[in-house]
């Protein structure tokens, strides 16, 4: 008898481990959540003497087939962002209700309203910038729009808050002749300003404006893997988040310079693959550890356990809030390589000299890459340069 039961010891606790992992992914799977989505749409800046007008569409879908939901409630929270203050500028808007069937209220109140399923409803949105001066509009950079919203319904009573980015000024692509390359290791570098991105760009488009001009055959156009998946609309509002016991408890093991050592860092990890694969990363990460193998969770977790960027890991605005790894990279990349007739690769580079190739288009030279982005030309601060083009050889540029 005292033989058997270690075993039996350990039988009953994997059986009880498995029976942890199938309730946590069941509380996951079956928590109650809304299914609504909302999307920005066509939005246009105008100016018009010392006023800046902006003006969009906002659309709310359900995809659910059965599920009615009310939003009750719609609320606008602009903030101006740029280069000096801007106490100056008056900022006003509106909303307006463009419900399906439903007619407009001529106060401009958002009237409860049901989204059935597989349908949907819009709202435009006006804003106005308005200035003493027209010379005061050169100080504005960017108009950041976050949307708070509830949700109601059978899950209950939610609010929501989404946010996008407007870009109020654009800088001109710099002409080939006036680029500043930089000499590296047996390549040359040209790091590209941009915009501010958001969700409002096409990441192709992206590429193609600021840095076709500056292709040649043998060329590696790079992004950052946060301005790509900024772009795609992966990031959130922590406020959004609701953290479980899991990643209320898990979070504390982490370095506290992790972005899962926060309860909303870790359950954004675990709304993306789920708590039975987060927990049996952490523990046989933590076992192979204890034997000198390090890494492991991430290896386990999946490579958005590596791409999150929590509260404060990049640009303003998106430092408010959680910004997962990107959507299929490779699939960008293949597209954007076609598209523009030179390798594309997506990259997480950082000033500590590491630099990780998330994605590559087919025959792209990844050596080539980790010696020309070593240095890091593109930075990690407010530099806005995003696209890196990295060129062979030192003597092809003049």
């Amino acid at each position: 008898m005292p033989v058997f039961f270690p075993w039996s010891l350990v039988l009953v606790l994997l059986l009880s481990y498995g029976l942890l992992l199938l309730a946590l992914q069941l509380n996951h799977r079956l928590r109650p959540e809304s299914p609504l989505q909302l999307k920005a749409e066509a939005f246009s800046v105008q100016r018009q003497g010392s006023t800046l007008q902006v003006d969009g569409h906002l659309r709310i879908s359900n995809p659910h087939r059965r599920m009615e939901v009310f939003v009750p409630e719609l609320r606008l929270r602009p903030t101006l962002l740029g280069q000096a203050p801007l106490d100056q500028l008056k900022l006003s808007w509106s909303i307006t209700p463009e419900h399906p069937d439903a007619e407009v209220r001529a106060d401009g109140y958002w009237a409860a309203y049901i989204v059935k399923g597989h349908k949907s409803t819009a709202a435009a949105i006006s804003l106005q910038i308005e200035a003493a001066a027209a010379e005061s509009l050169q100080l504005l950079d960017t108009l950041w729009l976050q949307i708070k919203w509830v949700n109601y319904g059978p899950f209950g009573r939610l609010w929501r808050r989404d946010g996008v980015l407007i870009p109020l000024h654009r800088p001109d692509p710099v002409p080939p002749a006036e680029a500043l390359w930089r000499r590296g290791d047996d390549c040359q570098v040209l790091p590209l300003g941009t915009h501010l991105l958001g969700v409002l760009d096409d990441p192709l488009a992206v590429l193609r404006d600021y840095g076709a001009a500056h292709c040649q055959r043998g060329d590696v156009l790079t992004i950052g893997e946060t301005p790509l998946a900024v772009m795609q609309g992966r990031y959130h509002h922590p406020a959004t988040v609701r953290p479980s016991a899991l990643a209320r408890t898990l979070c504390r093991v982490f370095h506290p310079t992790s972005s899962l050592a926060t309860a909303c860092g870790l359950q954004s990890l675990i709304d993306l693959v789920g708590p039975a694969r987060v927990l049996n990363a952490w523990v046989v990460g933590s076992a192979l550890k204890l034997i000198g193998l390090k890494g492991w969770f991430y290896r386990l977790a999946g490579e958005q356990a590596r791409l999150i960027d929590d509260v404060t890991g990049t640009t303003p605005p998106y430092d408010q809030t959680i910004v997962l790894g990107p959507e299929a990279p490779a699939a960008f990349c293949r597209d954007a390589a076609r598209a523009l007739g030179i390798a594309v690769a997506v990259v997480d580079v950082n000033d500590l000299g590491r630099v990780k190739v998330l994605a590559a288009s087919p025959g792209c030279d990844e050596a080539l890459l980790q010696r020309a982005l070593r240095p890091n030309p593109a930075g990690n601060a407010d530099e806005r340069t995003p696209l890196v083009l990295v060129r062979p050889g030192v003597d092809t540029v003049g």
